[in-house]
């Protein structure tokens, strides 16, 4: 059967996506997505409540709070997009959405339309609500196109009918072996009929004839979307359309959806000079507003506010919704100091009501179909809750059936019941979380940064570069404005900006060739002198954040004429990289690092490792941070590798343990070489892949030599990141047996590869790495111990990508540069403070 072994092809595919690329876990894939800039993840209410239809405040704000938080805790960084339910929006909403950093929300067509004032433009370009919220209107017409069946592309006869399942065609004989032991037939997922006409008459699918098919339409979308916008650009800036739709419509509704969006997006790169996709927070950044005002209340429902929700069909179920919002306000208000079984109780009939207040019940009711479980689903929770209600006001609980509600109903683990709180403010709230940081001052203004950096991509001479400007483009998609003041590359303007950050490059003053630490000195004399050229022009800043010693000068002197707060990142310590002070340029350096932290308002490191040396060091009268380096799973990722590209390392039946690192004394390459004799006797088929330039190449070279080993290892000198990320790909462990190491950002790059992982138990590797977990760590120096873990690996392919899956879902959860980004912002603000407070104790000493 023709369709069928296409159906099993297509199947094995998506199991392989599924099982090596995305190791099992969709959330973290989705989060790298996201992290590289491809999409916008956004949030909902947390049960998809109709929020116009509640009554108090604080229903509306437990059903936005919760779905922040769960958003948090899936992907680590705050949304900055809402879904509001079946777009339904009511006048205050936006001020509620404000106060949880929520940047946008999407509404229907007319809900813009409608604003008062009436907008010029109207629904193709956002309008700014009064709190600066902004509301994104669907387009009418691509909704029509890709939702109707009857008008739209789904209906096409040669696409596959929906309703065609084999759970239901197939004789019961061939569906018993794999039927459910009820005997109930269900939907499948396979169907081989295509929808051919109205009639009940089908003809078999063709998968080739349904995609061609789809790359029509996709062309007739794409060509009708960028007429509309060419016109539209007449008489506005940067007209956009909004196409939303539900994401069950792609592959389950309209099973080519997905093929067709591909396809769409093709087109789009292909023409991307005329019309090109565009994700809202993006918008938002890029362009000026270019409409305010307030809107009326609206969904996208029949008829087009709220008849769907509330009608003759389901009216009655809001005199129960509403008296339950009352009476959990009054509960959490009574129960400021609950016992443990109390508050697992409120946090329960916290639960219960937001499942009670699900937008799918009354629109169920009101369809007319399914009704009675609609109404079954309401009353059970409605009847938990106010159980729960009597047990808390009697003082007496039924733990057994408290438990049986815990384990049904466990949505929202981390659920507070003191979201209800009367007038509990949003950040109040969310302080109170395990996740702090999410609600904004809507008043806020626009912060400035001055970011201090020697090296700025294309100057990249270590991590360092990659930091700065990883953790720069994140603050500018917070909506920071981030200036970098950086070194002179040649071939590279002076001025430039580049994806929302201000760049600038200062040229040293003297043009010949000078020792290291002059040029640092010189360096450092052109950014005081940009800074005061910039003030001589009238530019101000909020904040001055400086990078390691070597722009050390720059920012105690900026921080001086400007009285700015001063926020220092000290990367790795000359006593650390050393293991002790013992040059003349080693004590200034010392020094230089000594003074900066002592001229600082906070301190920022990334690791406990560093945190505590740095106390030790410099014993610091500001709190030092921990706030971890960042990687982009998005760049570790690569195309197929061909096996005779692979045999230039290693024959196929070999393994490869690989190495990737400044070739120096500290990263304790030596010791991965004197291990490697116990691991061949053990698992004699292995190379040694050993990537990285440095002093200490070629006596690793020689000493490869002198145990006999040569043969088993592959130097390879310096690897670009592509080959790099290959190299990874191909390997069966990465090993990075460091003696001193700050933070371990290659560590947090093999297990965004996907690469099982060895390091020593040091520094910030230690951090990073969970033994037995995400990887193995192992003491420093002792090439033993590091010979068993390898090989444990090599011969245990299955606890190896057991690790290698926990260590990538924890890179992308813990280790994303927006989280990076969210924790150096709150630091910010603590330096701006204590700032504030200096000045002002300052001042009433000398008023005194």
């Amino acid at each position: 059967n023709k369709l069928a072994k296409w159906y099993y092809n297509h199947f094995l595919h998506v199991q392989t996506q599924y099982m090596h690329r995305y190791k099992t876990d969709l959330v973290a894939a989705f989060g790298f997505f996201q992290a590289s800039g491809h999409v916008d993840i956004i949030t909902s209410a947390a049960t998809h409540g109709f929020l116009p239809y509640m009554k108090t405040e604080q229903a509306v704000r437990a059903q936005i709070a919760q779905g922040v938080q769960t958003y948090q805790e899936a992907f680590g960084v705050k949304p900055q997009g809402i879904w509001l339910p079946e777009c339904g929006y009511r006048e205050g909403l936006d001020d509620i959405l404000a106060d949880y950093g929520i940047h946008y929300f999407f509404t229907d067509t007319h809900g813009v339309q409608h604003a008062d004032p009436i907008p010029d433009i109207g629904e193709f370009s956002p309008l700014y609500t009064p709190t600066g919220v902004a509301a994104f209107a669907r387009d009418k017409q691509t909704s029509k196109l890709v939702w109707s069946s009857a008008e739209g592309y789904p209906g096409d006869y040669d696409y596959l009918e929906y309703y065609r399942d084999i759970g239901h065609d197939l004789e019961i004989q061939q569906l018993q072996p794999y039927m459910h032991p009820s005997g109930v037939r269900l939907n499948t997922g396979i169907k081989y009929y295509r929808i051919t006409g109205t009639g009940q008459e089908k003809e078999l699918y063709d998968p080739d004839k349904a995609m061609e098919k789809v790359k029509l339409h996709a062309r007739h979308f794409v060509e009708g979307s960028r007429e509309k916008l060419l016109a539209l650009a007449e008489n506005q800036q940067a007209p956009i359309i909004v196409a939303a739709y539900d994401a069950e419509l792609f592959g389950h509704w309209w099973y080519e959806g997905p093929m067709w969006l591909a396809a769409v997006f093709r087109l789009l790169h292909e023409d991307h000079e005329r019309i090109a996709s565009i994700s809202p927070q993006q918008y938002l950044q890029q362009f000026p507003r270019q409409q305010e005002g307030s809107l009326s209340m609206s969904s996208w429902g029949r008829g087009g506010y709220g008849e769907v929700w509330l009608n003759e069909e389901n009216e009655w179920i809001y005199r129960y919704l509403h008296h339950m919002e009352e009476t959990m306000i009054r509960l959490a208000d009574r129960f400021r100091s609950p016992s443990a079984i109390e508050k697992r109780a409120l946090n329960q009939a916290a639960r219960e009501i937001m499942l009670a207040q699900s937008s799918d019940w009354p629109f169920i009711m009101d369809h007319q179909t399914m009704v009675q479980y609609a109404v079954k689903r309401f009353w059970s929770h409605t009847h938990r809750f106010y159980g729960l209600k009597d047990q808390l006001e009697a003082g007496s609980f039924n733990e057994s059936e408290l438990l049986q509600m815990e384990l049904e109903d466990a949505i929202f683990p981390a659920v507070d019941y003191r979201m209800y709180t009367k007038n509990r403010a949003a950040s109040t709230y969310l302080h109170s979380m395990e996740h702090e940081g999410i609600a904004e001052n809507k008043s806020e203004r626009k912060q400035k940064i001055l970011m201090l950096s020697w090296e700025y991509p294309p100057r990249t001479v270590g991590g360092l570069s990659r930091h700065v400007y990883d953790l720069s483009k994140n603050l500018a998609s917070l909506g920071k404005e981030v200036h970098i003041l950086t070194s002179h590359v040649d071939g590279y303007p002076n001025e430039e900006v580049i994806q929302g950050i201000h760049i600038h490059r200062v040229k040293t003053y003297q043009r010949k060739r000078v020792e290291f630490m002059d040029w640092i000195f010189q360096l450092n004399l052109a950014m005081v002198d940009a800074f005061r050229s910039w003030g001589d022009e009238g530019h101000t800043f909020s904040i001055i954040h400086a990078h390691d010693w070597l722009v050390a000068s720059a920012a105690e002197t900026i921080k001086q004429l400007s009285k700015l707060p001063l926020v220092v990142t000290i990367h790795a310590t000359e006593y650390g990289r050393n293991r002790g002070i013992y040059s003349e340029q080693q004590k200034r350096i010392h020094y230089l690092e000594e003074n900066l932290c002592a001229k600082s308002d906070q301190i920022i490191c990334c690791s406990s490792y560093m945190q505590e040396e740095i106390g030790r060091l410099f014993s610091p009268q500001n709190a030092v941070h921990m706030v971890p380096n960042g990687v982009e799973p998005s760049l570790m990722m690569i195309s197929e590798i061909e096996l005779e590209w692979r045999r230039q390392f290693a024959e196929p039946h070999e393994q490869i343990v690989f190495f990737v690192g400044r070739l120096v004394q500290e990263k304790g390459v030596h010791i991965l070489l004197e291990s490697i004799p116990e691991i061949l006797n053990r698992v004699p088929a292995v190379k040694f892949v050993i990537a990285g330039t440095g002093p200490m190449s070629e006596e690793l070279k020689r000493m490869a030599a002198a145990k006999n080993i040569a043969k088993h290892v592959v130097f390879t000198g310096f690897v670009e990141d592509q080959l790099r990320n290959q190299l990874f790909a191909v390997s069966s462990v990465a090993v990075f047996p460091s003696l001193y190491e700050p933070f371990g950002i290659v560590a947090l790059e093999a297990m965004a590869a996907g690469v099982p992982l060895i390091v020593s138990h040091t520094g910030g590797l230690k951090d990073i790495v969970e033994h037995g977990k995400t990887g193995f760590t192992i003491p420093p120096y002792h090439a033993s111990e590091l010979a068993d873990h390898i090989v444990k690996i090599l011969l245990d392919e299955g606890l190896a990508q057991s690790m290698a899956q926990q260590a990538y879902a924890k890179v992308v959860r813990h280790f994303n540069w927006g989280s990076i980004a969210e924790q150096t912002q709150s630091i910010y603000e603590l330096a701006v403070h204590s700032k504030e407070q200096t000045s002002l104790t300052s001042m009433l000493i000398q008023q005194s």
